[in-house]
């Protein structure tokens, strides 16, 4: 049996992977899920997989299932420090990294040494610690794939061709909900609207991220990330049919498309079954959208936070967790009726204060949580 644990099991990564696994249960044991407060989901999850260690970070919700299942053969924790109880040092096959924002960071780190291969979800993690995961990636020896669907298709197109092989990798974007809005009208966008994504049913912070083109900003700088490319080799081309994920062209003319439909367990799927051997049954090849790709430029005037892209640090830097943590407050604010829509991008284009981060490497998990609080708390005044 392969021998699995899960971060974030009743989040939306974490539920597609559960359905996944419990159509080929006699195959996984699962060592170990967590959550943050979905006790209810959790203590399905729970029963049906007869998971013996949970980590509950909530500490409402974890004295709340200590007393639920205070009878039960359960070793039930409240924090990640726990996890050397749970593993005695021995490696897992798989752990799927899917805790959402930055408390997912340092989790990721912690587990990487417990597991052979690690699928990370979170987007955060990978913008703004990557240059400490890889290392402690290469110090354990584990395995690293991306599950965004953007870049888990770089990596699948990528497997055996050399990254140097490489002349420009596109991205796509659908556009959200805003491509055929006349500009006109960004001043009057309400949540309802913002929210009501085309294609994908996504929680309501990637929501935002998509209609403001903010979640493809953060895609490039993963790309370039765990790719270790330049910014000039990565673009983004509209696709509002998001059948296409990415577009790689090579250095000897040839192009890869990678396209699959829009469900997010295709690529979980995937991380799951590297050697094959599973069928997962999907819809036909559907040609009618590959008869209307209709991809685009990215027209900056509807999507101004793209320009961000031409100013970044080509090394990793703290001023990513300065982005991150920005667009996270202005999209809390925006969800809170306390700014407009078009708020998002005029202050993500005014963050010129905090600069100097473009020139410090991040040292440790610690300085990045510091420097979130404090670029939380900075744009948290403007709704004053």
């Amino acid at each position: 049996m392969k021998k699995i644990a899960i971060l974030g099991s009743t989040g939306s990564i974490g539920s597609a992977l559960i359905d996944i696994v419990k159509k080929d249960s006699k195959k996984f044991k699962i060592e170990l899920l967590t959550a943050n407060k979905n006790y209810k989901k959790l203590l399905k999850q729970i029963k049906f997989f007869n998971v013996k260690n949970i980590i509950v970070t909530d500490l409402k919700t974890f004295h709340k299932i200590k007393t639920i299942l205070i009878n039960k053969d359960i070793n039930i924790y409240n924090d990640f420090n726990s996890l050397k109880k749970i593993f005695k040092n021995k490696k897992i096959d798989y752990v799927m990294s899917a805790i959402s924002g930055l408390d997912g960071l340092k989790p990721t780190l912690d587990i990487i040494k417990f597991t052979k291969i690690i699928a990370i979800a979170n987007k955060e993690a990978l913008i703004c610690g990557w240059s400490i995961i890889s290392k402690v990636l290469k110090k354990f020896k584990t395995q690293f794939i991306p599950v965004d669907s953007e870049h888990f298709s770089i990596w699948y197109a990528l497997k055996n061709d050399n990254i140097k092989n490489i002349e420009k990798i596109f991205l796509t974007a659908s556009g959200g909900p805003f491509l055929r809005l006349s500009l006109s009208k960004f001043k009057d966008i309400n949540i309802k609207q913002a929210l009501n994504h085309p294609r994908w049913k996504m929680g309501k912070k990637i929501s935002i991220d998509s209609a403001t083109m903010m979640n493809k900003v953060f895609e490039v700088i993963e790309a370039k990330n765990i790719f270790n490319l330049a910014y000039n080799k990565i673009s983004i081309l509209v696709h509002p049919e998001s059948y296409l994920h990415a577009i790689l062209k090579f250095n000897n003319g040839l192009i890869k498309i990678i396209g699959h439909e829009t469900s997010m367990k295709i690529p979980i799927f995937n991380t799951l079954y590297l050697d094959k051997q599973k069928t997962l049954k999907t819809k036909t090849l559907d040609v009618k959208k590959l008869n209307n790709l209709n991809l685009q430029n990215v027209e900056y005037n509807r999507y101004p936070v793209v320009k961000l892209l031409h100013n970044l640090p080509e090394t990793s830097s703290l001023y990513e967790t300065v982005l991150v943590s920005a667009n996270d407050e202005l999209v809390k604010l925006f969800l809170e009726g306390r700014i407009k829509f078009t708020d998002i991008f005029t202050q993500l284009c005014k963050l010129n204060n905090f600069n100097k981060y473009k020139k410090i490497k991040p040292k440790n998990v610690n300085e990045i949580i510091k420097l979130n609080k404090y670029v939380r708390l900075k744009i948290a005044t403007i709704s004053v």
